[in-house]
Protein backbone atom coordinates (compact mmCIF):
# COMPACT_ATOMS: atom_id res chain seq x y z
CA UNK A 1 0.00 0.00 0.00
CA UNK A 2 1.26 3.48 -0.90
CA UNK A 3 0.44 5.65 2.10
CA UNK A 4 1.77 8.77 0.37
CA UNK A 5 -0.75 8.65 -2.46
CA UNK A 6 -2.88 11.86 -2.32
CA UNK A 7 -6.07 10.18 -3.56
CA UNK A 8 -7.35 6.62 -3.92
CA UNK A 9 -6.25 4.87 -7.10
CA UNK A 10 -8.34 2.21 -8.80
CA UNK A 11 -8.33 0.54 -12.17
CA UNK A 12 -11.60 2.32 -12.90
CA UNK A 13 -10.41 5.84 -11.90
CA UNK A 14 -12.89 8.59 -12.55
CA UNK A 15 -12.72 12.34 -12.89
CA UNK A 16 -13.13 13.97 -9.46
CA UNK A 17 -14.28 17.48 -8.56
CA UNK A 18 -10.76 18.06 -7.28
CA UNK A 19 -9.34 17.57 -10.76
CA UNK A 20 -10.79 20.98 -11.62
CA UNK A 21 -9.62 22.76 -8.48
CA UNK A 22 -6.29 24.14 -9.67
CA UNK A 23 -4.25 22.13 -7.16
CA UNK A 24 -2.24 18.91 -7.18
CA UNK A 25 -5.06 16.82 -8.63
CA UNK A 26 -5.42 19.29 -11.50
CA UNK A 27 -1.70 19.05 -12.19
CA UNK A 28 -1.91 15.24 -12.16
CA UNK A 29 -4.79 15.26 -14.64
CA UNK A 30 -2.97 17.63 -16.98
CA UNK A 31 0.32 15.78 -16.73
CA UNK A 32 -1.03 12.25 -17.10
CA UNK A 33 -4.00 12.68 -19.45
CA UNK A 34 -4.46 16.06 -21.12
CA UNK A 35 -0.99 17.22 -22.15
CA UNK A 36 0.31 13.84 -23.43
CA UNK A 37 -2.77 13.43 -25.62
CA UNK A 38 -2.33 16.89 -27.14
CA UNK A 39 1.42 16.63 -27.62
CA UNK A 40 1.85 19.86 -25.68
CA UNK A 41 5.43 21.19 -25.42
CA UNK A 42 7.30 21.13 -22.14
CA UNK A 43 7.40 24.33 -20.13
CA UNK A 44 5.45 26.24 -17.50
CA UNK A 45 1.66 26.19 -17.67
CA UNK A 46 0.80 29.85 -18.14
CA UNK A 47 -2.50 31.72 -17.79
CA UNK A 48 -2.30 32.59 -21.50
CA UNK A 49 -0.19 31.37 -24.43
CA UNK A 50 1.76 33.22 -27.11
CA UNK A 51 0.30 32.78 -30.57
CA UNK A 52 2.76 30.87 -32.80
CA UNK A 53 4.39 33.26 -35.24
CA UNK A 54 2.92 36.27 -33.45
CA UNK A 55 4.76 36.66 -30.12
CA UNK A 56 3.14 40.04 -29.54
CA UNK A 57 -0.27 38.32 -29.24
CA UNK A 58 -1.55 36.13 -26.42
CA UNK A 59 -4.60 33.88 -26.26
CA UNK A 60 -6.51 32.33 -23.37
CA UNK A 61 -9.69 30.28 -23.06
CA UNK A 62 -11.72 29.46 -19.96
CA UNK A 63 -15.02 27.84 -19.00
CA UNK A 64 -17.24 29.06 -16.18
CA UNK A 65 -19.59 26.79 -14.21
CA UNK A 66 -20.10 28.85 -11.04
CA UNK A 67 -23.04 27.99 -8.81
CA UNK A 68 -25.12 30.02 -8.12
CA UNK A 69 -25.24 32.09 -11.29
CA UNK A 70 -25.69 35.31 -9.29
CA UNK A 71 -23.73 36.26 -6.16
CA UNK A 72 -22.79 39.45 -4.28
CA UNK A 73 -20.36 41.42 -6.42
CA UNK A 74 -21.03 39.67 -9.71
CA UNK A 75 -22.52 36.84 -11.71
CA UNK A 76 -21.40 34.21 -14.20
CA UNK A 77 -21.46 36.75 -17.04
CA UNK A 78 -19.16 39.39 -15.58
CA UNK A 79 -17.01 36.63 -14.09
CA UNK A 80 -16.44 35.12 -17.55
CA UNK A 81 -15.27 38.43 -18.99
CA UNK A 82 -13.09 39.36 -16.05
CA UNK A 83 -11.53 35.91 -15.78
CA UNK A 84 -10.41 35.85 -19.40
CA UNK A 85 -9.24 39.48 -19.45
CA UNK A 86 -7.20 38.78 -16.33
CA UNK A 87 -5.56 35.67 -17.76
CA UNK A 88 -4.39 37.74 -20.74
CA UNK A 89 -3.10 40.44 -18.39
CA UNK A 90 -0.99 37.93 -16.46
CA UNK A 91 1.14 37.58 -19.60
CA UNK A 92 1.27 41.35 -20.06
CA UNK A 93 -1.57 41.34 -22.62
CA UNK A 94 -4.18 44.05 -23.05
CA UNK A 95 -7.51 42.61 -24.31
CA UNK A 96 -8.30 43.00 -28.02
CA UNK A 97 -11.34 40.73 -28.48
CA UNK A 98 -13.41 38.03 -26.81
CA UNK A 99 -15.55 35.12 -27.94
CA UNK A 100 -18.49 33.78 -25.95
CA UNK A 101 -19.99 30.28 -26.01
CA UNK A 102 -23.21 29.42 -24.16
CA UNK A 103 -24.42 25.97 -23.09
CA UNK A 104 -27.96 26.37 -21.78
CA UNK A 105 -30.21 23.92 -19.97
CA UNK A 106 -33.70 23.41 -21.31
CA UNK A 107 -36.11 25.30 -19.05
CA UNK A 108 -33.71 28.11 -18.11
CA UNK A 109 -35.77 31.30 -17.60
CA UNK A 110 -35.12 33.76 -20.42
CA UNK A 111 -35.01 36.50 -17.79
CA UNK A 112 -31.89 34.88 -16.29
CA UNK A 113 -30.30 34.59 -19.73
CA UNK A 114 -31.01 38.24 -20.51
CA UNK A 115 -29.56 39.34 -17.18
CA UNK A 116 -26.38 37.34 -17.69
CA UNK A 117 -25.90 38.56 -21.25
CA UNK A 118 -26.44 42.16 -20.19
CA UNK A 119 -23.79 41.60 -17.53
CA UNK A 120 -21.40 40.21 -20.16
CA UNK A 121 -21.98 43.30 -22.30
CA UNK A 122 -21.47 45.69 -19.40
CA UNK A 123 -18.29 43.94 -18.22
CA UNK A 124 -16.85 43.81 -21.74
CA UNK A 125 -17.60 47.49 -22.27
CA UNK A 126 -16.00 48.30 -18.93
CA UNK A 127 -12.86 46.43 -19.98
CA UNK A 128 -12.83 48.11 -23.42
CA UNK A 129 -12.98 44.76 -25.24
CA UNK A 130 -15.61 43.70 -27.80
CA UNK A 131 -17.28 40.29 -27.92
CA UNK A 132 -16.78 39.49 -31.61
CA UNK A 133 -18.20 35.98 -32.07
CA UNK A 134 -19.71 33.05 -30.21
CA UNK A 135 -22.00 30.04 -30.18
CA UNK A 136 -25.12 28.84 -28.37
CA UNK A 137 -26.19 25.28 -27.57
CA UNK A 138 -29.23 24.03 -25.63
CA UNK A 139 -29.17 20.61 -23.94
CA UNK A 140 -31.84 18.52 -22.27
CA UNK A 141 -33.07 19.37 -18.80
CA UNK A 142 -30.57 18.03 -16.26
CA UNK A 143 -27.65 17.75 -18.71
CA UNK A 144 -26.03 20.91 -17.29
CA UNK A 145 -26.73 23.09 -14.27
CA UNK A 146 -28.71 25.95 -15.87
CA UNK A 147 -25.89 27.66 -17.79
CA UNK A 148 -22.19 27.19 -18.59
CA UNK A 149 -20.12 29.85 -20.37
CA UNK A 150 -16.83 29.58 -22.26
CA UNK A 151 -14.82 32.62 -23.29
CA UNK A 152 -11.69 32.97 -25.39
CA UNK A 153 -9.65 36.14 -25.41
CA UNK A 154 -6.99 37.60 -27.67
CA UNK A 155 -4.62 40.18 -26.22
CA UNK A 156 -1.69 42.31 -27.38
CA UNK A 157 1.33 42.38 -25.09
CA UNK A 158 2.60 45.64 -23.70
CA UNK A 159 6.06 46.61 -25.00
CA UNK A 160 8.86 44.90 -23.06
CA UNK A 161 6.35 43.30 -20.66
CA UNK A 162 7.28 39.61 -20.58
CA UNK A 163 6.07 38.08 -17.29
CA UNK A 164 6.19 34.31 -17.06
CA UNK A 165 5.63 31.74 -14.32
CA UNK A 166 9.26 30.68 -14.82
CA UNK A 167 10.60 34.22 -14.44
CA UNK A 168 10.86 34.75 -10.66
CA UNK A 169 14.41 35.37 -9.42
CA UNK A 170 16.09 35.28 -5.99
CA UNK A 171 15.76 38.69 -4.37
CA UNK A 172 12.46 39.54 -6.06
CA UNK A 173 9.84 41.26 -3.95
CA UNK A 174 6.40 39.58 -3.94
CA UNK A 175 3.51 42.03 -4.17
CA UNK A 176 -0.22 41.40 -3.86
CA UNK A 177 -2.59 43.86 -5.53
CA UNK A 178 -5.48 43.47 -3.09
CA UNK A 179 -7.19 41.44 -0.34
CA UNK A 180 -7.72 37.70 -0.66
CA UNK A 181 -10.59 35.28 -0.05
CA UNK A 182 -13.52 37.49 -1.05
CA UNK A 183 -14.77 35.67 -4.14
CA UNK A 184 -14.79 32.12 -2.81
CA UNK A 185 -16.42 33.01 0.51
CA UNK A 186 -19.05 35.23 -1.19
CA UNK A 187 -20.05 32.44 -3.59
CA UNK A 188 -20.13 29.77 -0.90
CA UNK A 189 -22.13 31.91 1.51
CA UNK A 190 -24.73 32.66 -1.16
CA UNK A 191 -24.95 29.04 -2.25
CA UNK A 192 -25.36 27.67 1.25
CA UNK A 193 -27.32 30.57 2.78
CA UNK A 194 -24.71 31.16 5.47
CA UNK A 195 -25.45 34.86 5.92
CA UNK A 196 -21.96 36.17 5.21
CA UNK A 197 -23.14 37.63 1.91
CA UNK A 198 -24.25 40.75 3.79
CA UNK A 199 -20.60 41.44 4.68
CA UNK A 200 -18.67 39.83 1.80
CA UNK A 201 -18.87 40.54 -1.93
CA UNK A 202 -16.82 38.97 -4.69
CA UNK A 203 -13.78 40.95 -5.83
CA UNK A 204 -14.48 40.05 -9.49
CA UNK A 205 -13.03 42.83 -11.69
CA UNK A 206 -10.63 43.34 -14.59
CA UNK A 207 -6.95 43.67 -13.73
CA UNK A 208 -5.41 44.76 -17.03
CA UNK A 209 -5.27 48.43 -16.04
CA UNK A 210 -3.19 47.55 -12.98
CA UNK A 211 -0.83 45.57 -15.19
CA UNK A 212 -0.64 48.50 -17.61
CA UNK A 213 0.31 50.73 -14.67
CA UNK A 214 3.39 48.52 -14.21
CA UNK A 215 4.46 48.99 -17.86
CA UNK A 216 7.10 51.66 -17.07
CA UNK A 217 8.76 49.01 -14.88
CA UNK A 218 8.34 46.26 -17.48
CA UNK A 219 11.92 45.00 -17.34
CA UNK A 220 11.63 44.52 -13.58
CA UNK A 221 8.30 42.64 -13.65
CA UNK A 222 9.27 38.97 -13.76
CA UNK A 223 6.08 37.02 -12.99
CA UNK A 224 2.35 37.68 -12.59
CA UNK A 225 -0.40 35.29 -11.54
CA UNK A 226 -4.01 35.81 -10.46
CA UNK A 227 -4.81 33.42 -7.60
CA UNK A 228 -8.14 32.01 -8.77
CA UNK A 229 -8.72 28.26 -8.27
CA UNK A 230 -6.50 27.05 -5.45
CA UNK A 231 -6.10 30.59 -4.14
CA UNK A 232 -2.86 32.33 -3.25
CA UNK A 233 -1.34 29.04 -2.06
CA UNK A 234 -1.63 27.50 -5.54
CA UNK A 235 -0.35 30.61 -7.33
CA UNK A 236 2.75 30.90 -5.13
CA UNK A 237 3.51 27.18 -5.42
CA UNK A 238 3.14 27.22 -9.21
CA UNK A 239 5.64 30.06 -9.59
CA UNK A 240 8.04 28.53 -7.05
CA UNK A 241 7.90 25.24 -8.97
CA UNK A 242 8.23 26.68 -12.47
CA UNK A 243 10.92 29.22 -11.52
CA UNK A 244 12.76 26.73 -9.26
CA UNK A 245 13.04 29.29 -6.48
CA UNK A 246 12.22 29.45 -2.80
CA UNK A 247 9.46 31.72 -1.53
CA UNK A 248 8.88 33.25 1.88
CA UNK A 249 5.79 35.26 2.79
CA UNK A 250 4.82 37.04 6.00
CA UNK A 251 1.49 36.14 7.59
CA UNK A 252 1.28 39.58 9.25
CA UNK A 253 1.27 41.22 5.80
CA UNK A 254 -1.44 39.07 4.21
CA UNK A 255 -4.54 41.21 3.52
CA UNK A 256 -7.35 38.95 4.74
CA UNK A 257 -10.54 41.00 5.39
CA UNK A 258 -12.06 40.41 8.82
CA UNK A 259 -15.36 38.96 7.46
CA UNK A 260 -13.37 36.53 5.29
CA UNK A 261 -11.26 35.48 8.27
CA UNK A 262 -14.41 34.93 10.33
CA UNK A 263 -16.07 32.88 7.60
CA UNK A 264 -12.97 30.75 7.10
CA UNK A 265 -12.64 30.15 10.85
CA UNK A 266 -16.25 29.04 11.06
CA UNK A 267 -16.07 26.77 8.01
CA UNK A 268 -12.58 25.37 8.60
CA UNK A 269 -11.18 26.91 5.41
CA UNK A 270 -7.71 28.27 4.75
CA UNK A 271 -7.99 31.78 3.23
CA UNK A 272 -4.75 31.09 1.35
CA UNK A 273 -6.61 28.40 -0.61
CA UNK A 274 -9.83 30.33 -1.26
CA UNK A 275 -10.36 31.57 -4.83
CA UNK A 276 -10.03 35.21 -5.83
CA UNK A 277 -11.13 37.01 -8.99
CA UNK A 278 -9.86 40.55 -8.53
CA UNK A 279 -6.25 40.51 -7.38
CA UNK A 280 -2.89 39.27 -8.60
CA UNK A 281 0.53 38.45 -7.24
CA UNK A 282 3.54 40.14 -8.84
CA UNK A 283 7.20 39.20 -8.61
CA UNK A 284 9.32 42.29 -9.24
CA UNK A 285 12.97 43.17 -8.78
CA UNK A 286 13.57 44.49 -5.25
CA UNK A 287 14.71 47.87 -6.61
CA UNK A 288 11.31 48.29 -8.30
CA UNK A 289 9.12 47.22 -5.38
CA UNK A 290 8.33 50.70 -4.06
CA UNK A 291 7.62 52.25 -7.51
CA UNK A 292 5.48 49.22 -8.38
CA UNK A 293 3.43 49.56 -5.18
CA UNK A 294 2.98 53.28 -5.83
CA UNK A 295 1.78 52.56 -9.37
CA UNK A 296 -0.73 49.96 -8.16
CA UNK A 297 -2.02 52.08 -5.29
CA UNK A 298 -2.63 55.00 -7.65
CA UNK A 299 -5.60 53.10 -9.15
CA UNK A 300 -8.80 52.36 -7.17
CA UNK A 301 -8.53 48.60 -7.75
CA UNK A 302 -4.98 48.59 -6.39
CA UNK A 303 -5.30 50.90 -3.41
CA UNK A 304 -4.73 48.02 -0.96
CA UNK A 305 -1.67 46.63 -2.75
CA UNK A 306 1.00 45.41 -0.36
CA UNK A 307 4.33 43.58 -0.21
CA UNK A 308 3.85 40.12 1.27
CA UNK A 309 7.27 38.48 0.93
CA UNK A 310 10.32 37.75 -1.18
CA UNK A 311 12.03 35.15 -3.32
CA UNK A 312 14.90 33.51 -1.44
CA UNK A 313 17.83 31.31 -2.52
CA UNK A 314 16.86 28.57 -0.06
CA UNK A 315 14.41 25.65 -0.43
CA UNK A 316 13.76 25.96 -4.20
CA UNK A 317 10.23 24.98 -5.17
CA UNK A 318 8.93 25.52 -1.63
CA UNK A 319 6.68 28.23 -0.20
CA UNK A 320 7.26 29.06 3.47
CA UNK A 321 5.03 31.22 5.67
CA UNK A 322 6.47 33.23 8.56
CA UNK A 323 3.67 33.01 11.12
CA UNK A 324 2.50 35.68 13.55
CA UNK A 325 4.45 34.02 16.36
CA UNK A 326 7.69 33.88 14.39
CA UNK A 327 7.59 30.22 13.40
CA UNK A 328 7.80 28.94 9.83
CA UNK A 329 5.50 26.49 8.10
CA UNK A 330 5.42 25.14 4.58
CA UNK A 331 2.48 26.17 2.41
CA UNK A 332 1.74 23.18 0.19
CA UNK A 333 -0.02 23.12 -3.14
CA UNK A 334 -3.70 22.45 -2.37
CA UNK A 335 -4.70 18.87 -3.09
CA UNK A 336 -8.18 19.36 -4.45
CA UNK A 337 -11.27 21.50 -4.07
CA UNK A 338 -12.08 23.38 -0.87
CA UNK A 339 -15.01 25.08 -2.58
CA UNK A 340 -16.37 23.46 -5.75
CA UNK A 341 -18.08 25.41 -8.53
CA UNK A 342 -16.75 28.87 -7.60
CA UNK A 343 -15.69 29.90 -11.13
Amino acid sequence: MNLDCPAPRHEDDRVLLGHGAGGRLSAELLGSVVLPALGAPDGPLEDAALLPGHPELVVSTDSFVVSPLFFPGGDIGSLAVHGTVNDLAMRGGMPVSLTLSLVLEEGLPLSDLRTVLESVGKAASGADVPVVTGDTKVVERGAVDRMFLTTTGIGRRLPFMRPTAAGARPGDAILLSGPIGLHGTAVLSTREGLGFETDIASDSRPLHRLVRALAPLAGHVHALRDPTRGGLAAALNEIARDSRVGTEIDEARLPVPAPVAAACDLLGLDPLQVANEGCFVAYVAACAADPALAALRALPEGREATRIGAVVPDHPGRVVLRTLVGARRVIDMPLGEQLPRIC
